[in-house]
C-alpha cells in the first residue's frame, strides 16, 4: 500500500478528528504529538504530496512555530528570507521601509513554494502519532453533547467516525453551515513568477495602486508576483502574451526593480474576506480557512491559520484526555478572535484605503506612510504585528 494510503480504522471513535490535511490541518496533527491522543486526519485527496510552485509567505512567528513542530530544518533550505519590505503607493509621495536589522531578527519572514511547505508538514505528520485517512470525502460534520461526528464517503461506502473533538480545517470550510460575514472585493489575485533586471537582494515590495496592491516576494532567484486585478479585467490580463503582460506590469509597478524580463505561467483566484461568527462548541472547532479567509495583502492568511493550529494544540495539552470536548473553549476562542479580527481589520483597511485614486486619500496615505517610516515605535509595532499577530498589541 503506498504511503498516501495509510489509514485509520474505517469507522470508530477517536480523541481528535481533523477534517483536512492541508498545511493547517497537518500542522495541528504535528502539534498533537506526544500528548497521548488518538488523532485521525480525513482528507478527500488520495495523494497528499506533489509539486506546487505557488508562493506562500511565512512570517518570522510562523518560522518559530514550524521549528517547534520539527518542520523547519527540512523546509528552511528551500525558503527565501525577506530581509526588508518596501511599501509605497503609485503616483504619490510617501514610502516606508521595514528591515530585519531594525527588528534585530534574521529575517522579517520567508517565502516558500506551497508544495515544499505542505510536503514537509505531511512527512512530519506521518512521523507523528496521527493516522491519515485519504480518499475520505466528508459529507457532514456535527456534534452532540456526548461526542462529535464526521460522516464521510470512501471507496463508494458511507462511514461514520465519532470523536471527543472534531476540528474543521481547510477541508471543512463548508461543514457544517455557519453564519459568516463575507465581503467580495471585486478583485482577483493574478499570480506567477517574474524575473527583473536587478537582483532582489531579499527585498519584498508592497506597491499600492488604484486597482489594488502589487506584491513582489523574493523566491529563489526570482520574484513571486501577486497582482491584485479588478475581477472584470483578469481574464484579459491572463490572455496577454508575455511581452504585453510585462509592459502592463512595468507601467503599474514602476522601475524600482529595473525592468521586468520574464514571466512564468499565470493563474488567478478571486479575493474576498470571510469570517465565521459561529461560536465554537466544546466538540466542534474551526481553524484555518474553515474559520477565516483574508485578502493576501500583507501576507496574513496562512500565518493566522498556523497560529490557530499551534494555539489549539497548546490549549489541548493542558486538558486531561477525558475532558476533551467537555470543556468550554471560550478562552481559546477569545484569544484567537482577537488575532483574527486584528488581521482582518488591518488587511481590509489596507485594501479599501489604498485601492482608489481619490486625491484627498492619496495625500493622507502619503503622510501615513511617511509617518510610519519616521516614527520608530509605530514602525516597530506594525512590523511586530505582521510577524507575530495579536500578542504584539
Amino acid at each position: 500500500m503506498p504511503a498516501e494510503q495509510v489509514c485509520a480504522p474505517a469507522s470508530g471513535h477517536v480523541d481528535v478528528a481533523i477534517v483536512g490535511a492541508g498545511p493547517v490541518g497537518a500542522a495541528l496533527a504535528c502539534g498533537l504529538q506526544d500528548l497521548g491522543l488518538e488523532a485521525v486526519v480525513l482528507e478527500a485527496r488520495v495523494r497528499l504530496e506533489g509539486p506546487d510552485p505557488r508562493a506562500i509567505a511565512l512570517s518570522e512567528g510562523s518560522r518559530l512555530i514550524l521549528q517547534r513542530l520539527g518542520v523547519w530544518d527540512e523546509l528552511g533550505p528551500h525558503a527565501t528570507p525577506i530581509e526588508s519590505i518596501h511599501v509605497s503607493q503609485r503616483g504619490s509621495f510617501g514610502r516606508a521601509e521595514l528591515t530585519a536589522r531594525d527588528m534585530a531578527v534574521p529575517a522579517l519572514g520567508y517565502v516558500a513554494q506551497y508544495g515544499d511547505l505542505h510536503g514537509s508538514l505531511v512527512r512530519r505528520m506521518r512521523a507523528c502519532d496521527a493516522r491519515v485517512l485519504t480518499g475520505a470525502r466528508v459529507m457532514a460534520a456535527g456534534a452532540t453533547t456526548a461526542y462529535g461526528m464526521v460522516r464521510f464517503l470512501r471507496e463508494g461506502k458511507e462511514e461514520l467516525l465519532t470523536a471527543r473533538l472534531v476540528v474543521l480545517s481547510e477541508g471543512g470550510k463548508g461543514l457544517p453551515a455557519a453564519q459568516r460575514q463575507d465581503k467580495d472585493y471585486g478583485q482577483a489575485a493574478l499570480v506567477c513568477t517574474v524575473t527583473t533586471s536587478r537582483p532582489h537582494d531579499h527585498k519584498a515590495y508592497e506597491r499600492f495602486t488604484p486597482e489594488g496592491p502589487i506584491a513582489l516576494l523574493p523566491l529563489g532567484g526570482a520574484y513571486a508576483l501577486i497582482w491584485t486585478t479588478p475581477a472584470q479585467q483578469v481574464e484579459a490580463r491572463l490572455a496577454l502574451d508575455d511581452r504585453e503582460f510585462l509592459q502592463q506590469l512595468q507601467a503599474a509597478f514602476g522601475d524600482r526593480q529595473g525592468r521586468f524580463l520574464r514571466a512564468g505561467p499565470r493563474a488567478a483566484f478571486p479575493l474576498r474576506l470571510s469570517l465565521t461568527h459561529a461560536r465554537h462548541s466544546p466538540r466542534l472547532l474551526r481553524i484555518g480557512n474553515a474559520a477565516h479567509v483574508l485578502h493576501p495583502v500583507a501576507g496574513q492568511g496562512f500565518n493566522l491559520g498556523l497560529r490557530d493550529a499551534w494555539r489549539l494544540a497548546e490549549a489541548l495539552a493542558d486538558l486531561p484526555r477525558e475532558r476533551l470536548g467537555m470543556v468550554d473553549m471560550r478562552e481559546y476562542d477569545h484569544r484567537r478572535r482577537a488575532d483574527i479580527l486584528g488581521g482582518s481589520i488591518m488587511t481590509d483597511l489596507l485594501v479599501t484605503g489604498f485601492s482608489n485614486d481619490w486625491p484627498i486619500l492619496r495625500q493622507f496615505r502619503g503622510l501615513a506612510l511617511a509617518a510610519l517610516d519616521l516614527a520608530s515605535p509605530l514602525k516597530t509595532l506594525f512590523t511586530r504585528k505582521m510577524m507575530f499577530g495579536a500578542r504584539t498589541w
